[in-house]
């Protein structure tokens, strides 16, 4: 199979390594502003090609991904019009659906589009930062459009499960709707809670001192890339409106209830969405990242933290950070240590139990 990728970056770049990974023998053809990206994928083998203008390379793909920022995508449309055929497919991988199948629908009403997003990320962004196993474990978003046949989606459908996602077919609609609820939003009030602290700590900065442990992990999402999130908020404004205006009513509920002291109220508010909380499915990747760490009593003398990261390195585990914890309100373990992947934190967590050390896992 052939596929083509316009932009390569975090996502498309992580797709990419996928693509190349799972199906070895496919002919993968990309498109990037800048040459660096262009240059370390075919160095590395991601790519079988690169360009920086949409040319024949596109011509005779199965699948066209659409990576680039959601106007950029836009614009390219009519260029890629002579390379679309009804053996191709086009798709894209951005957070919001609804602008997308508009601009589609009046650029290339014909094409095979079927609008998607895997449900995965990081804070980190660009092919330097991509990986072969990022949307391992994801949903995968299909949305497809009016001229998108039953063949196009299970052709699609079937690409997904074999990269090793969890394809789940819904409207554009259905799409930014949730999005908004379950990403969206959640990065909003990442930024302002964020912005609050910034905007009311003491001259002394003693809130920005102590905002650690859990504080920093709920406000994580915040050193998100502005840009695309900015573009993001505009181009699903009226969904997060929505939204926004939902969470902020109950907000103001509880800040009701907290004021008139009612006690009880809150107690089982807090005890019927810790249950709903607590019901929400593990082990699937979501719209948000998931933190892979661990946390372990240490006792201060020199070297501790040398010793537990030479136990590690001995065994070929990665870490991705390390730290102590110097305000545990929320947390168990003195020290926290986060890894890559799932699987490296468990190895880790083995590996310093049988030496002797007392581990929390979340």
């Amino acid at each position: 199979m052939k596929f083509g990728f316009i932009g390569l970056g975090l996502i498309g770049g992580s797709i990419a390594l996928t693509i190349r990974q799972k199906m070895p023998d496919s002919k993968i053809v990309a498109y990037n502003r800048s040459a660096a990206p262009l240059e370390q994928a075919l160095e590395n083998g991601t790519i079988d090609h690169g360009t920086h203008s949409i040319d024949e390379s596109f011509a005779g793909c199965d699948f066209i991904f659409l990576c680039a920022p959601v106007n950029t995508n836009i614009s390219f449309l009519p260029e890629l019009k002579k390379y679309l055929t009804d053996h191709t497919i086009l798709t894209d991988v951005g957070s919001v659906k609804g602008i997308i199948h508009d601009a589609v629908e009046r650029a290339v009403p014909f094409a095979h589009f079927i609008g998607g997003h895997p449900m995965a990320g990081s804070e980190k962004s660009g092919f330097a930062n991509s990986s072969d196993h990022l949307i391992e474990n994801a949903y995968y978003i299909l949305t497809p459009s009016n001229a998108a046949t039953e063949a196009d989606i299970e052709k699609y459908t079937a690409l997904v499960r074999d990269l090793g996602a969890i394809p789940l077919r819904i409207s554009p609609a259905d799409h930014d709707l949730i999005t908004a609820a379950v990403s969206h939003v959640p990065h909003l009030i990442a930024y302002s809670l964020v912005q609050l602290i910034k905007e009311t700590d003491t001259p002394e900065q003693y809130m920005k001192l102590i905002a650690a442990g859990g504080f920093k992990d709920i406000t994580r999402i915040a050193s998100s890339d502005p840009t695309m999130w900015e573009q993001i908020c505009l181009e699903n404004a009226e969904n997060i409106r929505y939204v926004l205006s939902e969470y902020t009513m109950r907000l103001s509920d509880m800040g009701e209830m907290v004021e008139n002291a009612e006690g009880q109220k809150l107690n089982k508010l807090f005890g019927d969405i810790k249950n709903y909380r607590d019901s929400i499915q593990d082990g699937v990747k979501g719209s948000i990242g998931k933190v892979y760490d661990l946390h372990c009593d240490l006792i201060d003398e020199t070297g501790a933290i040398a010793t537990i990261a030479t136990i590690l390195s001995t065994k070929g585990i990665s870490i991705k950070n390390i730290g102590i914890i110097h305000n545990r309100t929320y947390e168990q373990g003195a020290l926290r240590i986060e890894f890559y992947d799932n699987d490296s934190r468990q190895h880790a967590s083995d590996t310093l139990i049988k030496h002797g050390y007392t581990i929390y896992q979340n």
